[in-house]
């Protein structure tokens, strides 16, 4: 999953362009080239930008199957490749890598490919159109949204936003856990705050003596559920003297109103984070349907479970772990380390079985299964790939992408907590401090399963130190260069389709050549991080264009040929609006891709 694919999908790839051409030199070489070997051929940029523009490992992996020794083969595709009109420079290297540098006209094609496909360079079949389905956030609906679960929700929007960039059909999906004892819990706490709203003032204390699990939920953001109860019912949820009525007269009312205020405040969140989901999906409908026991129906019916008593667990405590006879899943036939439980000793359903019924509805309308998850879920997911498996033959892929927790500073402090919430900072608390697009690009700078510190005060400082501004201060200055064009030339002479016929051919310089390579990689990187679902990646590339383009601007203050607009030189000065556009739209796409706008100017 961690590579890019030997054939990359992009029209728009010079990577994959130029891989085409290596094999066909290849098979000139060796005319008896079995097809697998051709098929693992790759074409990557050298770890040393001074070795050219690509390497190939062609001669290294045709070598044990031609009986020949690699730096022989690799001397004679040196003499096919620099043959070849596009290469200006090819030479071997190492015991067998062979390192290209490709003419600058290549370069300057693909500085016309982004003005003239716009938002759709670098877009890739990769996924033929298969159905991807990414679950993501999946909070319980028992509050609002907080720090703990922003990362999944921005690593999974993302992803999505990536795997379409990649050419899959994607759907966003939200499990509503809304079946368990946290939902019980919540509307008791609704139910407080009802009584609180009708004027009977119970402490928390006493009510939570009541309350089959205590008062678990005491944030401020539940007043609003107990004021909008007492607007539409009155006292009539409440016995005649205003206090606790029968379980019977309220429990089903607040239920029903208290999670749909919930998952109201939870949609008005993602929202102010740029996140909507296709679909939610109910915990409880899905146990009402009857798809779990389809499910475990499915699964007997081919001989997958069978009666017996698991092993203790060792040195802690499982949830579907019980010193007597289960119903048990053969998920060890799948690759899990041990069979799991589906039904308890009484008959009742595991946590894991009502999993695997949800799994099998999504199952049955993807062929790519993404849960994005907490760090705490790692003994979750061998089961829940071996079900998959299972439940569809091996037809539906399963994967999950781990997201570690998020640690939010400022002054070099923890951030307290929110007095709105009760217990922990919200998600719109940190948008209101930062900024949407802020949150976002901050969340994936860094791979998601590795340990990350939110700096308040480095993600609002406008320096070169936080990632989200320097993107956007490269691509307010492209903006601010274009629109100074149109004032020199003229609008119409400024557009994508005019700036596309310019001749590129003075684009030469150094650092003009890098922000066009720079440019040419995206295609690639698209893919690579689509394939090991990792939208980091684009980050990381927004952030290293963006310095390719710093580094020109700064270059053109030293070097007066190299300044964007020259008022003696009107054709040299629009090749170079027509890089700055290309460079600008490619930054418009990687963002896009991370869900974050790229703004026209900073102020």
């Amino acid at each position: 999953m961690a590579g890019i694919a030997p054939t990359a999908s992009s029209p728009d790839c010079l990577f994959a362009i130029m891989r085409e051409k290596v094999v066909t030199a290849l098979k000139a070489v060796l005319p008896d080239l079995p097809d697998d070997v051709a098929a693992r051929v790759e074409v990557t940029p050298p770890r040393d930008a001074a070795h050219g523009d690509m390497a190939t490992n062609a001669a290294l992996l045709a070598a044990k199957p031609a009986k020949r020794k690699p730096f022989e083969i690799a001397r004679e595709l040196v003499a096919e490749l620099a043959a070849l009109p596009e290469i200006a420079h090819v030479e071997m290297a190492g015991p067998g890598f062979v390192n290209m540098t490709l003419k600058p006209e290549l370069f300057h094609d693909v500085a016309r490919a982004v003005l003239k496909r716009g938002a759709a360079y670098g877009r890739s079949t990769l996924g033929a159109g298969r159905r991807a389905n990414v679950e993501y956030v999946s909070a319980n609906p028992t509050g609002p949204m907080h720090v703990g679960h922003c990362r999944g929700a921005v690593v999974g929007d993302a992803l999505a936003n990536l795997l379409e960039a990649a050419g899959f059909r994607v759907t966003r999906e939200y499990y509503v856990n809304d079946a368990g004892a946290q939902v019980i819990a919540l509307t008791w706490a609704a139910y407080w705050r009802y009584l609180q709203a009708i004027g009977t003032d119970i402490p928390a204390e006493e009510f939570g003596e009541l309350a089959p699990s205590g008062l678990q939920y005491q944030g401020e953001y539940l007043i609003a559920v107990g004021q909008a109860l007492a607007e539409k019912h009155g006292r009539s949820l409440a016995s005649a003297d205003g206090g606790v009525a029968s379980v019977d007269t309220w429990f089903g009312t607040v239920r029903a109103e208290a999670l749909e205020h919930m998952m109201g405040m939870i949609r008005d969140d993602l929202a102010a984070l740029g996140i909507h989901h296709e679909i939610f999906s109910s915990e409880a409908e899905v146990l009402k349907s009857g798809e779990v026991d389809a499910a475990i129906a499915s699964l007997e019916t081919r001989g997958l479970l069978y009666e017996g008593v698991l092993e203790p667990p060792k040195g802690k405590k499982l949830e579907d772990w019980e010193a007597r006879p289960q119903t048990l899943f053969r998920s060890t036939e799948f690759g899990d380390d041990q069979d799991r439980a589906l039904r308890k000793s009484d008959g009742s359903n595991t946590y894991f079985a009502n999993d695997v019924g949800y799994h099998a509805r999504k199952a049955s309308r993807s062929d790519l299964l993404i849960d994005v998850l907490g760090a705490d879920h790692g003994g979750y997911v061998s089961r829940m790939r071996a079900a998959v498996a299972a439940l569809t033959e091996g037809k539906t892929d399963f994967e999950v992408v781990m997201c570690q927790i998020v640690r939010v500073v400022k002054d070099g402090e923890p951030v307290r907590m929110s007095k709105r919430a009760g217990t922990f900072v919200t998600l719109r608390d940190l948008i209101d401090e930062v900024g949407r697009d802020a949150v976002r690009f901050t969340m994936l700078t860094r791979k998601a399963d590795a340990q990350m510190e939110f700096d308040l005060n480095a993600v609002v400082a406008q320096t070169r130190d936080n990632p989200v501004f320097y993107v956007n201060y490269a691509h307010a200055r492209c903006r601010s260069v274009l629109r100074l064009g149109e004032e020199t030339y003229g609008a119409a002479a400024v557009t994508d389709e005019a700036l596309a016929g310019q001749d590129l051919s003075i684009l030469t310089a150094d650092e003009e050549l890098a922000v066009l390579r720079r440019i040419a990689s995206l295609p690639r990187q698209v893919e690579a991080a689509a394939l090991a679902r990792e939208p980091h990646r684009i980050a990381t590339y927004c952030i290293d264009l963006a310095s390719d383009f710093h580094a020109l601007w700064n270059r053109g203050r030293e070097e007066t040929s190299l300044r964007f607009i020259q008022d003696d030189a009107p054709e040299a000065s629009k090749a170079r609006l027509a890089l700055v556009a290309a460079i600008a739209s490619t930054l418009r796409i990687g963002l896009g891709i991370l869900g974050v706008e790229a703004v026209e100017e900073l102020r």
